[in-house]
């Protein structure tokens, strides 16, 4: 599928000979690849594709795209292959990605000054444009998280935790490999875009910077947000040492009555007394009130 880049995206049938984008399968640019003329030395596979990545070739730019699903990051990524030159842009794309992107673009871009540069501009913003939101999200669930703990300790905020966290590296290193594709195209080795229009890959840097800087910002959130849970636990076991500890040190001389009056000698006078036993319950009730207090009074219980 070709269109013509105007003042927005126009679908033909046939490809222009300047200012097109082509969306291809790869069986479409295994049979077609040698009419675009674009000196391609390295093989254009969108079925290898695990990394966003940019190579300059003698005459033209290829490479790859990756880019998590924003509701599942941890899930498959989508994966496609690009190569471009002063002409246009091909995408050879099995997976209907790039054309959900350009129909995004087709539907709310309009451009006074039309260009190749201003397409892949906006082309790359549809890839990030909810990933404001993604941030939003994760740092209100954190939030959430950070205050649940305080007051009920779950199972299940470890996990969680981990998880975030292992989306937000994803998310990160997602962003480091966007940066470095839009240093290529801003470095324009081969000439293809206008030296005016290289201030579009530059703010898409900047964006890229920015949203890097907040996932490891929010990394370090979760790591926060870990050591909270973890101290919280510790607290909940020091008290539950505490009050076993409590019980321990009330029932110890209950223990030794038992076991000093359990002996049975024949010679113990305690034994033929008749109120020996209410003595014993009064004595052993009067150790634990006063056990009570006394930790009590000193702020242990």
């Amino acid at each position: 599928m070709y269109f013509k880049i105007k003042e927005t995206l126009e679908q033909c049938e046939v490809r222009p000979v300047k200012g097109y984008i082509a969306v291809l399968t790869t069986e479409e640019w295994l049979e077609e690849n040698t009419s675009f003329d674009m000196g391609i030395e390295l093989e254009v596979s969108a079925r290898e594709a695990n990394s966003t990545k940019a190579e300059v070739n003698y005459d033209s730019l290829t490479g790859t795209f990756c880019i998590p699903d924003r509701d599942d990051i941890s899930g498959k990524s989508a994966s496609f292959a690009f190569a471009l030159d002063e002409k246009g842009i091909v995408f050879i794309d099995d997976s209907g990605t790039v054309m959900q992107l350009i129909g995004q673009i087709c539907s709310t871009k309009r451009w006074k000054v039309p260009c190749l540069e201003r397409f892949l501009y906006d082309f790359l913003e549809q890839i990030v444009h909810r990933d404001q939101q993604v941030m939003e999200r994760y740092e209100a669930e954190l939030d959430d998280i950070e205050h649940s703990i305080m007051t009920n300790l779950s199972d299940k905020y470890p996990c969680r935790i981990n998880e975030i966290r292992s989306d937000l590296r994803d998310l990160r290193i997602h962003y480091e490999q966007l940066m470095d594709l839009g240093q290529e195209l801003e470095e324009n080795e081969n000439n293809f875009f206008r030296h005016g229009n290289l201030r579009y890959f530059h703010l898409f840097n900047k964006r890229m910077a920015l949203l890097h800087d907040i996932a490891a910002s929010l990394r370090d959130y979760t790591i926060q947000v870990r050591d909270l849970y973890q101290s919280q636990l510790d607290v909940r076991q020091n008290h539950i040492m505490a009050v076993l500890t409590i019980v321990t040190t009330v029932f110890t001389p209950l223990t030794l009555i038992t076991g000093w009056y359990g002996m049975n000698f024949v010679h113990m006078p305690e034994l033929a007394w008749k109120i020996s036993y209410p003595i014993v319950i009064i004595v052993s009730i009067l150790i634990v009130v006063l056990s009570l207090w006394f930790f009590k009074k000193k702020k242990w219980l």
